[in-house]
C-alpha cells in the first residue's frame, strides 16, 4: 500500500495453493460466517445457497479473500465439537470452491483436522484464534499442508476472554507473545504467515485501541498484519450503537489502521473497504510526488 509498509515488510506475497496474493497493496478479507449466533450477522448466511449468494455479492464488492467461519467466537461462546464444526465449513469449502474456482479461500478455525480437511476441500489460508492453543495438532498441521497461517492473539477463550482482561502492557506482551509464535513457527518450515492481535479477543475497549495506536511496531516481525475490527465493541461502546449501525465507526478505526500499514483488513462490509482503501492508495499516491 505504502512506501512506508513496503519497506517493514519484505515477504509481499502470499502462496495460497500455487495462487499469489500480492499484498504489496492492502487487501480486503469479506468475513462469511456460517453461524447461527455470531454477533452481527449470525444466521443470516448459514444455508449454502445463502453463503453461495453472500459469496458472490463480496467478490464482486471486491474482496481478495474470503474467510469462512463455522464457530462463533463471540464473547460467551462456546467451543463446537470437530464434527460440528466440519459438517458447517466443509460443505461450504466444497460448493464455493466449485462456483467461484479462482477465490483465494480462508478458513477459520482451531481445529487440526478441520484445517486438514478444509484444505483438500479447496481453502488455501488457515486463521485461527487460538494461535495453536487448543488443539496443539493445528500448527504442525499447517507446517505440513505449507500453507499461510493467520496467527492471532487472544486471552483466554471466548468463553471468558472479557470477563476480566488484564495486562501490565499490552502492547509489549502482545507483540512478545507474536515474536516467540513467529520464530517457532518459522522453526517449523511455516513461510507465509500473517499476524493479527487479536483486537476484541481478551481486551478492554482501551486495551483495543493502545494496540491500534501501536500497530506500526508489529511491522518489526516482518510478516504481513491484519486488522479486523469489524462492528466490534471497541466501536459501538464509545459509540453507544449496536453492530448493525457501527459501520462508519468500522471506516474510521479501520482509516486509522491504513496508516499504520496493514496488510489485509478483514470486514463484514466488502465495499465500503475496498473503497476506503482505494481513495488511501490515490492520497498515498498523491502525496509522494
Amino acid at each position: 500500500m505504502t512506501d512506508k509498509y513496503t519497506a517493514f515488510c519484505t515477504n509481499r506475497f502470499l502462496n495460497c495453493g500455487g495462487k499469489l496474493l500480492d499484498i504489496n497493496t492492502s487487501k480486503v478479507m469479506g468475513i462469511l460466517n456460517l453461524t447461527p449466533d455470531s454477533f452481527y450477522d449470525g444466521g443470516k448466511h448459514n444455508t449454502l445457497s445463502a453463503a453461495l449468494a453472500q459469496t458472490e455479492q463480496m467478490l464482486e464488492e471486491g474482496a481478495d479473500i474470503i474467510d469462512i467461519g463455522g464457530m462463533s467466537t463471540k464473547p460467551g461462546a462456546e467451543l463446537l465439537t470437530i464434527d460440528e464444526e466440519l459438517q458447517r465449513v466443509i460443505p461450504a469449502v466444497e460448493a464455493i470452491s466449485d462456483r467461484f474456482p479462482d477465490a483465494i479461500l480462508s478458513v477459520d478455525t482451531i481445529y487440526a483436522r478441520v484445517a486438514e480437511e478444509a484444505i483438500a476441500a479447496g481453502a488455501h489460508i488457515i486463521n485461527d484464534i487460538s494461535a495453536g492453543s487448543i488443539d496443539p495438532q493445528l500448527i504442525p498441521t499447517v507446517a505440513k499442508l505449507q500453507v499461510p497461517y493467520i496467527l492471532m492473539h487472544m486471552q483466554g477463550t471466548p468463553r471468558n476472554m472479557q470477563q476480566n482482561p488484564h495486562y501490565n502492557n499490552v502492547v509489549d506482551e502482545v507483540l512478545h507473545f507474536m515474536i516467540d509464535k513467529v520464530n517457532h513457527l518459522r522453526s517449523l518450515g511455516v513461510n507465509d504467515i500473517v499476524i493479527d492481535p487479536g483486537f476484541g479477543f481478551g481486551k478492554t475497549v482501551e486495551h483495543n485501541y493502545q494496540l491500534l495506536d501501536a500497530l506500526d511496531r508489529f511491522h518489526m516481525l516482518d510478516v504481513p498484519l491484519l486488522v479486523g475490527v469489524s462492528r466490534k465493541s471497541m466501536i459501538c461502546r464509545p459509540l453507544g450503537v449496536p453492530p448493525a449501525k457501527a459501520l462508519n465507526g468500522t471506516t474510521v478505526v479501520n482509516t486509522i489502521a491504513l496508516s499504520k500499514g496493514p496488510a489485509i483488513l478483514r470486514v463484514h462490509d466488502v465495499k465500503e473497504a475496498f473503497e476506503l482503501i482505494k481513495i488511501w492508495e490515490v492520497m498515498q499516491a498523491s502525496t509522494s510526488q
